[in-house]
């Protein structure tokens, strides 16, 4: 028989045994916090601090040849980093490939656009009258002189046939790629592309995603495994790579710390968007491959075309830059044909499904002028433009030998071809630099997530077991 007193003992020492739990579960779950708050900090670091991410050969997951190219990836990866991406870094900060001529002003033809940027860095900084060159309004040179946009205004509104005689000068005519009107100057003006940017603007939200839910949905559907003929599936896969590139740049420039105004790499954007999905990397390497043909394709008229900007001495390095890029013997040697456009258009539905694709790319440019931040459009515009000036270049002729058919490139499309070409060599660069530690970093997040859970599962257990202990002492 339990005497009172007993009962009142036992009352006590369980209550003490319960505090003694309670006790234990609080320090656990400040422990917890403390070390997530540490492995979140270092997350951040790595972001804020690694400019040189771990270049670790053995986590490369892409090899053999790139998808319907004739490249590989290693091959592509040692031509990017050895030769084309310094040159392409060069070329595009000469003054020539500097200033882009865009039309801004643009009214969405498809819907009202509501998209609102919150960032200064939305904003382009357009170039005065006097601070590009003149003899790109008109021909004549100016004296030599060192041709800068300038800043300092934080709100203003945006900071073929080839043959041996090629180019027969600059020509104002219109891009059967691409919608906006190249000839209509009254409209347009001029940006420098140094101080203007691609990167992180804060443009996001569905104003945004609609532009490229139109893009895929309706001009550039996602193909089923199979079922799409090899030349709408080279415009998806364009697209893709594209948008691969764009993804890249937002999260290699980004805005870690807005009150602070530090920039720096998003490492865990970059996987978001791009690194945990393989064929958003192998869409951007054939992008790259697909452009790089055709600058190498129309070598002859880059060749002889005239950089000419009023200042002789950039002008002389933008022409021994061009050669060296299109002549460059290491890339001849192994990737003489990045892409072969000679396997489509075959069969009699050629010309047909030749105009249907280009339909889909107009009206893909056309949704540019809906992108609601501005240098989000200038960035959008320019790249649409050089994509449309290398299906210009490989697709708007037959590839046959004839007299009467030369290509004829705008000095813009040029510009915009160059721009493009360095913004995909950058982008497949930064997937080699960064994509190895972005991948370790989402890997340690998973695994820091299941030891959490497991160290709950083993408090847990520890727990019932010693309310079972209790609970079988006092009774």
């Amino acid at each position: 028989m339990v005497k009172k007193g007993e009962i009142g003992d036992k009352s006590e020492k369980k209550k003490s045994r319960w505090g003694w739990i309670f006790g234990a579960i609080l320090v656990v779950l400040l422990a917890t916090a403390v070390a997530s708050s540490i492995n979140t900090n270092k997350i951040s670091l790595s972001n804020h601090q690694h400019n040189q991410a771990c270049n670790c050969a053995d986590s490369r997951k892409y090899t053999g040849i790139v998808e319907d190219c004739c490249c590989d990836y290693e091959t592509v990866d040692g031509l990017n980093e050895e030769v084309l991406n310094p040159l392409l870094q060069e070329l595009v900060t000469t003054p020539f490939f500097r200033y882009f001529k865009v039309k801004l002003w643009c009214d969405c033809p498809f819907w009202p656009d509501d998209g609102m940027c919150r960032l200064r860095d939305c904003s382009v900084c357009e170039c005065e009258e006097n601070e590009f060159p003149e003899i790109f309004k008109k021909p004549g040179r100016i004296s030599s002189q060192d041709l800068v946009c300038q800043e300092g205004k934080p709100q203003a509104t945006v900071d073929r046939t080839l043959d041996r005689r090629a180019f027969r000068g600059w020509v104002e005519i219109d891009n059967p790629w691409t919608s906006d009107d190249e000839t209509d100057n009254a409209e347009m003006t001029y940006v420098n592309l140094q101080l203007n940017p691609e990167r992180y603007t804060g443009y996001t939200g569905p104003s945004a995603r609609r532009i490229w839910d139109a893009i895929y949905t309706e001009n550039c559907p996602r193909y089923p495994s199979g079922e799409f003929c090899k030349e709408k599936k080279v415009l998806y896969k364009l697209i893709s790579g594209l948008h691969s590139s764009i993804s890249i740049h937002i999260a290699a420039d980004y805005l870690l710390d807005e009150a602070a105004n530090v920039w720096g790499q998003n490492l865990q954007l970059m996987y978001d968007r791009v690194l945990q999905y393989p064929d958003r990397v192998r869409n951007l390497y054939f992008t790259y491959l697909f452009v790089l043909r055709a600058v190498t394709k129309a070598a002859d008229y880059l060749e002889q075309a005239e950089y000419d900007t009023g200042n002789p001495t950039e002008d002389l390095k933008t022409k021994s830059l061009m050669k060296q890029l299109l002549y460059n013997p290491k890339l001849q040697a192994a990737c003489p044909i990045p892409f072969d456009e000679a396997k489509l258009w075959q069969g009699q539905s050629g010309p047909e499904l030749r105009q249907q694709i280009q339909k889909q790319f107009r009206n893909i440019s056309a949704l540019m002028d809906c992108v609601g931040c501005e240098k989000c459009r200038l960035w959008g515009k320019l790249q649409v433009l050089g994509l449309g000036t290398a299906l210009k270049i490989l697709f708007s002729v037959d590839g046959q030998d004839h007299v009467d058919q030369h290509l004829q490139l705008q000095r813009n499309e040029v510009i915009a071809l160059g721009n493009l070409l360095n913004r995909l060599s950058e982008s497949v660069k930064l997937v080699r630099q960064m994509g190895p530690s972005a991948e370790k970093i989402m890997e340690g997040q998973v695994f820091a997530h299941a030891d959490h859970t497991s160290t709950w599962r083993r408090i847990w257990t520890s727990l019932s077991k010693l309310r079972w202990e209790s609970d079988k002492e006092i009774t």
